[in-house]
């Protein structure tokens, strides 16, 4: 009698095996989860041994917060104290976008090197490999989000939604995060090489963050550019960060938000699983 033999490579989470046939047995949702969660583990595993990946929701936060604070504060708001209100919950929104365009280009860089085709002869959920260093990423946007606050903080800004809205501010940064990542997960699926992933990613950071509310008051812009700017996706979540922060208040701009990760987690989940299977 032959019996059936797996191996485990070398990269894949533990848990997980190699089966010679071809033949793909269903998986449970039980099973996705904690396939996931052994993606998540190696994303973790891959940080400690690489800690420059955690430059970009380290340094930025701090640098962004000091320099857009002493730069603009004045000009828009009169003193640096008047503007940290306004502009905080931007840096947290650009910071969030920074973030998630890295994941897009970790994964590009990961797809190059092979290892991705050798996950896709494991007989485990199609949607793991990619959600799973999303899972590891939570850690970086909450880190992200957590010294912006603690910057502005030391340069005299004070939430008035007290702990409690600066905490829920956090959680839909760390949400929106993590649902935009979806978008530049396809972009990384569907690009030639992380240089190009790198690129995409920056014609789509600018326009969402620059052309927002997250540094100016939207009353302040020609009319044509403030019909654009009430529409964008990253100026609900702005708002909503501000109604929480400075608040403490759960407001239509928090569902808004909350709607909006939905519709992009709706789109671009599958589309990124589909082109990760087609990618050759």
């Amino acid at each position: 009698m032959t019996t059936l033999e797996t191996r485990e490579p070398a990269d894949a989470p533990s848990g997980t095996a190699t089966a010679s046939t071809d033949l793909r047995p269903r998986v449970t949702l039980v099973q996705t989860w904690h396939q996931t969660m052994g993606f998540a583990a190696r994303a973790f595993k891959k940080m400690r041994r690489n800690p420059e990946q955690f430059s970009d929701v380290s340094v930025q936060p701090i640098m962004f917060t000091a320099m857009f604070a002493y730069i603009f504060g004045g000009a828009i708001s009169g003193d640096v104290a008047g503007y940290l209100p306004i502009m905080v919950p931007g840096i947290l929104a650009m910071t969030c976008l920074t973030a998630c365009m890295a994941t897009g280009v970790q994964l590009r860089e990961d797809m190059d090197s092979g290892v991705f085709d050798r996950f896709k002869s494991l007989p485990v959920a199609r949607v793991a490999p990619l959600a799973g260093p999303m899972v590891a990423d939570l850690v970086r946007y909450g880190i992200a989000a957590t010294l912006t606050f603690a910057v502005g903080i030391l340069m005299g800004y004070q939430p008035g939604g007290g702990v409690a809205g600066v905490l829920g501010a956090i959680a839909l940064v760390v949400i929106t995060g993590w649902s935009l990542s979806w978008a530049f997960t396809f972009v990384g699926t569907i690009a030639r090489s992380a240089q190009s992933v790198q690129g995409i990613s920056m014609m789509i950071l600018f326009p969402l963050t620059f052309l927002s509310n997250a540094f100016v008051p939207v009353d302040t812009l020609p009319g044509w550019l403030a019909a654009f700017v009430k529409i964008n996706p990253i100026s609900h979540v702005v708002s909503a960060v501000r109604d929480l922060a400075n608040e403490g208040t759960v407001t239509a701009e928090v569902g808004w938000a909350l709607i909006g990760c939905v519709l992009v987690i709706a789109v671009f989940a599958p589309l990124s699983v589909r082109s990760y299977q087609r990618e050759r």
